[in-house]
């Protein structure tokens, strides 16, 4: 019988396939580097500020155009304002996106994927006149629209509104509590939209005294203090890097179901039913490949709202496969006296690493999922929430960190075995113990590349949920992803899964039998091998 490719390729073919995949890995790298611009753009809008004392619903509000608002004003604190009969019942924020540059009008590409809102007050501090109270409960009127090129300029279509509440949380330093210093407060999350079908949207706010739902003398919005501007941060995935992303997954995506078809086949010719290790080699393949498809094609020609629901399920699937192959992987070169090659030996592993990939899942169809009804809906927005949601991350960094530490353990009890196991070899003659020490020393690499890979992932992982978390919880934190980080961690799970499953393919070269040393080669083999076929005593 023949034994796996890692265990009968030459050393010359080893080399080139291993020069082919780190040429590989540094190309994704550059791409990212030299390629691709910054993975998102952040645009702040500073609201425009229209009155209409017949406010209605039904009427869109806008800075531009034909049709816009010509009542303005600039500042609701001056006196002339309140001279006027002007109230926040009155005004109405505006936001018409994206802003025109160098006299251009521009408009958002289909590219750009997604738009997060983040909304940021102006409050004046006042020592006597303005009731205000840091922590106050804000209760937001907001209204959302589109138009696309080629309609007028007052065609603009509803495409979500809701009623929603905020929590302020504004300070100021006791040397800043004089006039005309302002609160410094906290962006709070306002909406997200999971696609950018569209060319241009509006977005239109009002911080009412009071809502129709309540009576008059309900305390809505009057411990605002006096409040002078509204700004809106409105951060979107660059065109450019979406498509240097879809280029790579288009690439990627036929090569892993080639490889996968490959190596199946190669298992389907063999007389012995799979082992354990071929089929998460399969399931990985498969969750690598989900990951792989280009779905983002279709956000250029239909609206889909649930692309951002549907690409966190697709990488949890990665995420869950991963983390459980890397643990029956090391588990399978463990070369001990317990009987493997059967998922329920790792059921307690496995169950750990599907339980706390189930938690992410709920945690995030928790917002995202509301999200596809109600793009204003945010579990920021309440002190439970916002604890909730930061444990979350916090666990889930917790567990990551924890579970690079037992692979690191689970990889290193394989080295201590391999050594132990190598106290054999001088028993066989000198051409046979030069193959297995060629095999042993592949089995060390391939593994410390697992623990680098597993490293890049982990961090990768953790680094993603600060990064999203950021403009949510504290504003202070500046963490940016480079786009080469980005292209670099998705080309080497790519190269990773690719090396593997040619490596631990079937082999069709054949070792000369030498009865003598079999059981010294059974005892150098790890176990999920030597059920294939004995490279290390055929």
């Amino acid at each position: 019988m023949a034994g796996a490719i890692i265990e009968n390729l030459s050393g010359r073919k080893l080399g080139i396939l291993i020069m082919f995949l780190l040429l590989c890995q540094v190309v994704c790298f550059l791409v990212g580097a030299l390629i691709a611009p910054a993975p998102s753009s952040v645009l702040s809008v500073l609201g425009t500020k229209c009155v209409d004392k017949q406010y209605s619903r039904e009427k869109w509000y806008y800075p531009r155009g034909k049709g816009r608002c010509l009542h303005r004003i600039s500042d609701p604190q001056d006196p002339e304002v309140a001279k006027q009969g002007i109230s926040a019942n009155h005004i109405i924020f505006t936001f018409q996106i994206p802003s025109p540059k160098d006299n251009q009008v521009l408009d958002y590409s289909r590219w750009q994927q997604n738009l997060i809102a983040m909304m940021h007050l102006d409050i004046l501090y006042k020592e006597e006149e303005a009731e205000f109270d840091p922590n106050a409960l804000m209760t937001i009127e907001a209204r959302l629209g589109y138009r696309n090129k080629g309609d007028p300029d007052d065609r603009w279509t509803e495409y979500a509104t809701s009623t929603e509440e905020r929590i302020l949380d504004c300070s100021i330093s006791p040397e800043h509590r004089k006039a005309e210093y302002m609160y410094n407060c906290s962006s709070v999350p306002l909406f997200e939209l999971g696609s950018l079908h569209h060319d241009f949207y509006l977005l239109n706010i009002r911080l009412p005294i009071h809502t129709p739902k309540e009576p008059r003398d309900h305390p809505t919005n009057v411990y605002l203090g006096a409040l002078t501007d509204m700004w809106v941060a409105f951060i979107h995935q660059n065109g450019g890097f979406t498509k240097v992303w879809v280029s790579l997954k288009t690439v990627f995506f036929p090569t892993i179901v080639g490889i996968m078809v490959w190596f199946w086949r190669r298992i389907s010719h063999l007389a012995r039913p799979p082992l354990l290790l071929e089929y998460m080699l399969m399931v990985l393949g498969a969750a690598l490949t989900l990951l792989n498809c280009p779905l983002e094609y279709l956000t250029l020609a239909f609206d889909c709202p649930w692309m951002t629901v549907v690409s966190d399920i697709r990488q949890g699937l990665f995420y869950a496969s991963l983390l459980s192959f890397w643990l029956i992987f090391t588990g399978e070169h463990l070369m001990d006296d317990i009987e493997r090659n059967n998922v329920r030996a790792y059921w307690r592993h496995l169950s750990a690493v599907l339980g706390g990939c189930l938690c992410l899942f709920i945690f995030d169809m928790c917002e995202r999922g509301v999200q596809l009804s109600n793009p204003f809906y945010s579990i920021w927005v309440t002190e439970i929430g916002t604890n909730l949601a930061l444990a979350f991350i916090i666990l889930a960094g917790v567990c990551a960190g924890l579970y690079f530490c037992f692979l690191s353990y689970m990889i290193w009890k394989v080295f201590i075995n391999i050594s132990k196991k190598r106290q054999s070899l001088p028993a066989m003659s000198s051409t046979r113990r030069l193959h297995y020490e060629g095999v042993i020393y592949r089995f060390k690499v391939l593994m410390l590349a697992t623990l680098l890979c597993a490293a890049m992932t982990i961090i990768g992982f953790i680094l993603g949920q600060v990064s999203e978390g950021q403009w949510s919880w504290d504003e202070n934190i500046k963490l940016e992803y480079t786009s080469a980080f980005f292209t670099g961690v998705y080309g080497m799970w790519n190269v990773y899964t690719f090396a593997l499953i040619c490596l631990y393919a079937p082999s069709h070269k054949r070792w000369p039998k030498d009865q003598d040393n079999s059981s010294v080669a059974d005892n150098l083999k790890p176990r999920h091998l030597l059920s294939r076929n004995p490279a290390f005593c055929d």
